[in-house]
């Protein structure tokens, strides 16, 4: 699970353009909306993307990204439960 963590935290950085960020810089249950990392709603279909060109999740109800998008440990353990690639 620390394997897919990590993995995750730098895809996030890649996709979202996060360049003065590092893996270290986001803890494993920080929120990534709002007060955390500070994502927006574009942030969220660029996870979306991420979740189904990397691990072959698709998200047929948007509103669950709500859920799984909290924190980095929680899409970890959504992608682990989840995932078809």
């Amino acid at each position: 699970m620390e394997d897919l963590i990590l993995e995750l935290k730098s895809e996030i950085i890649k996709a979202l353009n996060l360049e003065e960020i590092s893996p270290n810089d986001i803890g494993d249950d920080d929120p990534l909306f709002g007060d955390g990392l500070g994502l927006d709603s574009i942030d969220a279909l660029e996870l979306i993307v991420l979740m189904e060109k990397n691990y072959g999740i698709k998200l047929t109800d948007p509103s669950q990204g709500r859920d799984i998008f909290r924190s980095v440990r929680i899409m970890a353990e959504y992608i682990q439960a989840n995932r078809t690639k």
